[in-house]
């Protein structure tokens, strides 16, 4: 707690409770201002150990707090008022419950005997979130005995455990504080009873909670290592990793142990890094990234897959892959199924880190130290020439309709997303919002050798909360911050726009303007008009420029083939930029069926 001594219950309470988040690691919390929040609200502003972040509008806050979690795979915590504002965070915990990402909900309410009574601003609060949260919790109200502070404490160290458990997520307490809700003196609370709980002198938290991941057993690590090195076409695949990530240089190092192709999410961590470079010397590169494109291939059939990860963002993967390879190991820490096509044939519960270390401790002992020679001969050797045959064949293709000139006669949205990975900072943390941006990403971002922190929130894969999510990520790092994000979802998180300013977050944001959900244009019902324009791709006509100018932010409508070097210009540049790419959206999916075929085709010749 803090040394002014708290002047009544509720103060009390709140700063038992925030003081103990803080002695377990809380760094940063958004709060959203209302009036039965107040005690919490106070401690947080007061607690030198913890960075507060104002927001007015709460669902931004949640996506806002979603978002710096996701970055930093630790617990950020929220601060709602009761009532519907309370309720306004749930989407976030929705994202963050199905993506894996602590959060700690604090929802203030009235006490339990102002509940069901008519009293203004009070919902039911109690398991608000269903089961989309990890723990849930309806504290006491303050009570001025040393045991209920004992108990507060606890379940202050219970709900970081819990939150960052296998698997993290989402935990919810819900606050119930009587008035007076400010630090006004009541004289209720005497300095005997201060002494008696007080924790000052100490250090730490009052309950150390330490968590573990789940091991396999020796024979069943031997089963899979045996399986993996005997195939004459192994396979991995990293759908997008769970905050923080896997060990990319790890799970590379089996790859290359076994003559395996890595095919990389942008999402999962493994897709951009140093891990990615070729060297002098050694093995062939084995992450891969253009698959999307040129799935399935009959040629490309593997025998063993091993899976780390949540489900691909790429289709055309996850349907190959459910046709292909007659063992596929489904690796989750917390055994999880993430995988809709039911294709998996073993579920290892593992910390996949973990498991890929003792892995390689078990090649090593067999006489395979993982430096390359499994992939640069033998079947094993043609299996990742042919991957690198097919990957430079789909490169070729992107390298061409993305030459301005090509640009000026072609534009397409993919070229957007290809140029804003391929010349990011090295590092830099690089958000991408759902529908075709990710798609996008997935397709035409090529592997690099850059520290490029590819983040997207594809938990429920929504539009909603995508600006305010990738500012929060942007908050936790001093590396330059990339938004891509669609007209829709940028429309539709408007309000997120005041933390550039309010949170001190700078941003170059991308959006791709093509008036409407393009999205649609890739489904059947595209055929149907109407209602198709009306009531799918929903047209709205708006111009962004005056969304940018009441937030204070610079502008630009920007042409397809000039992208790239506004694009430099601007992360070059100071302050937040929004720059508007226009495209004609069906027209942009044409170019994208068109490059498709050529990828599939293996056609590098001129257009």
């Amino acid at each position: 707690m803090t040394d002014r001594r708290p002047p009544n219950p509720s103060t009390l309470w709140a700063e038992v409770l925030v003081s103990e988040l803080a002695a377990g690691g809380l760094s940063a919390v958004c709060i959203a201002p209302g009036s039965r929040s107040t005690p919490l609200t106070v401690a947080f502003a007061a607690h030198p150990d913890v960075e507060v972040y104002s927001h007015l509008d709460e669902r931004s806050a949640a996506f806002f707090a979603l978002g710096r979690a996701r970055r930093t795979g630790e617990p950020t915590a929220l601060v709602s008022t009761s009532g519907t504002a309370a309720a306004n965070f749930h989407p976030a915990v929705i994202e963050a419950h199905q993506g894996r990402v602590p959060l700690l909900v604090l929802t203030a309410d009235r006490p339990r005997d102002l509940r069901d009574s008519g009293a203004n601003q009070t919902i039911d609060q109690v398991d608000l979130y269903g089961d989309a949260v990890r723990w849930a919790m309806d504290l006491p109200e303050a009570r001025l005995e040393e045991r209920p502070v004992e108990m507060l404490r606890t379940t202050a160290a219970r709900a970081l455990a819990a939150a960052t458990g296998t698997p993290a997520g989402p935990v919810h307490l819900n606050c119930p504080f009587r008035k007076p809700l400010e630090p006004v003196e009541t004289g209720e609370i005497d300095a005997d009873f201060l002494d008696r709980i007080d924790r000052d002198g100490d250090e730490g938290p009052a309950v150390r909670t330490t968590g573990g991941t789940p091991v396999p057993a020796a024979e069943d690590v031997a089963r899979i290592a045996e399986t993996m090195e005997s195939a004459d076409r192994p396979l991995v695949v990293a759908g997008p990793a769970d905050p923080p990530g896997i060990d990319a240089g790890r799970i590379a190092g089996l790859a290359r142990a076994v003559g395996a192709p890595i095919l990389a999410d942008p999402l999962s961590g493994l897709r951009f890094g140093e891990h990615v470079r070729e060297r002098d010397g050694e093995s062939p590169r084995v992450v891969f990234g253009g698959y999307d494109a040129y799935l399935p291939d009959p040629d490309l059939a593997p025998d063993v897959v091993l899976r780390v990860g949540a489900s691909p963002t790429s289709k055309p993967l996850r349907n190959w892959l459910s046709d292909v390879a007659p063992k596929q190991f489904l690796i989750d820490p917390a055994g999880g199924w993430r995988e809709a096509t039911y294709a998996a044939t073993d579920l290892v519960v593992a910390d996949p880190d973990r498991l890929v270390g003792d892995l390689l401790a078990v090649l090593e002992t067999d006489g395979n130290d993982g430096s390359g020679d499994a992939g640069t001969s033998g079947s094993a050797g043609k299996w990742l020439e042919d991957f690198h045959r097919r990957e430079a064949a789909h490169w070729s293709v992107v390298e061409r309709a993305t030459d301005p000139d090509r640009l000026a006669a072609a534009p397409f949205e993919g070229a957007v997303l290809a140029a804003a990975l391929a010349e990011a900072p090295d590092p830099a943390t690089v958000f991408v919002s759902n529908s075709m941006p990710i798609r996008d990403a997935d397709r035409f971002g090529r592997p690099r050798a850059a520290e490029l922190s590819v983040l997207a929130n594809r938990g429920a894969s929504g539009i909603d909360g995508i600006t305010s999510t990738g500012l929060g990520a942007g908050s936790a790092v001093e590396e330059p911050l990339v938004i891509v994000t669609g007209d829709l979802a940028f429309y539709h998180d408007s309000n997120g726009l005041l933390a550039v300013g309010r949170c001190g977050v700078d941003a170059t944001i991308v959006v791709l303007d093509n008036d409407g959900g393009g999205i649609f244009h890739m489904l059947p019902i595209e055929e149907f008009d109407p209602p198709f324009t009306e009531q799918f791709k929903t047209p709205h006509g708006l111009e962004f420029s005056y969304l940018a100018e009441c937030y204070g932010l610079e502008f630009e409508c920007v042409a397809p083939a000039d992208f790239s070097e506004r694009y430099r210009a601007s992360l070059a540049s100071a302050g937040t930029q929004v720059l508007s790419v226009a495209f004609d959206a069906e027209a942009s999916h044409r170019r994208r069926e068109e490059l498709e075929e050529r990828s599939l085709t293996g056609e590098s010749g001129d257009e």
